[in-house]
């Protein structure tokens, strides 16, 4: 395989378990592009590379801006903006969760608190506030699992998961 099909294999690729993470295809592909390039690249050259539109590719890379996962750099006697990516595996891992963690979970625990407020009058509202109660506790658990992976370092939880795999 060449250098270039595998560049683009790689960059398909991502762009596809982008979606999975909870961030679009093209926002995948940007961040595999710019993690493969040894240098920063503008939007004219990622537009080039992928073949999207400006305005895909504004959009795209603002969201990437937003999610930490690019960073914008300035290039002397140049006026655009240019962008690399985060390589570390580690932080956008990290990122990653911490976003999902921040538009998943923590709306989830809010409305669970909220409507944890209803009294049991009935067996109806027994169940309901069972329920409520059982996902309140999941809820809160999988929040405090996340907060310690996130504030960890990587080789603590490399360590761990081959720990729990013997």
């Amino acid at each position: 395989m060449q250098l270039t099909e595998g560049k683009q294999k790689f960059i398909s690729s991502w762009g596809d378990l982008a979606t999975e993470w909870g961030i679009t295809k093209t926002m995948g592909q940007i961040h595999a592009l710019l993690m493969l390039s040894s240098k920063a690249m503008n939007a004219d050259m990622i537009m080039h590379e992928l073949q999207i539109s400006r305005g895909n590719a504004n959009m795209n890379i603002r969201a990437l801006l937003e999610w930490e996962l690019l960073q914008k750099k300035s290039v002397i006697g140049d006026r655009k903006d240019y962008f690399v990516a985060e390589k570390d595996f580690w932080i956008i891992f990290k990122k990653i969760v911490e976003h999902r963690k921040k538009k998943e979970l923590d709306p989830l625990i809010t409305l669970l608190e909220e409507i944890s407020e209803v009294g049991p009058h009935c067996n109806e509202s027994k169940e309901f506030c069972k329920v409520v109660k059982e996902l309140k506790l999941f809820s809160s658990k999988a929040d405090s699992a996340l907060e310690n992976v996130m504030n960890s370092k990587a080789n603590w939880l490399i360590g761990s998961y081959f720990k729990m795999m013997r």
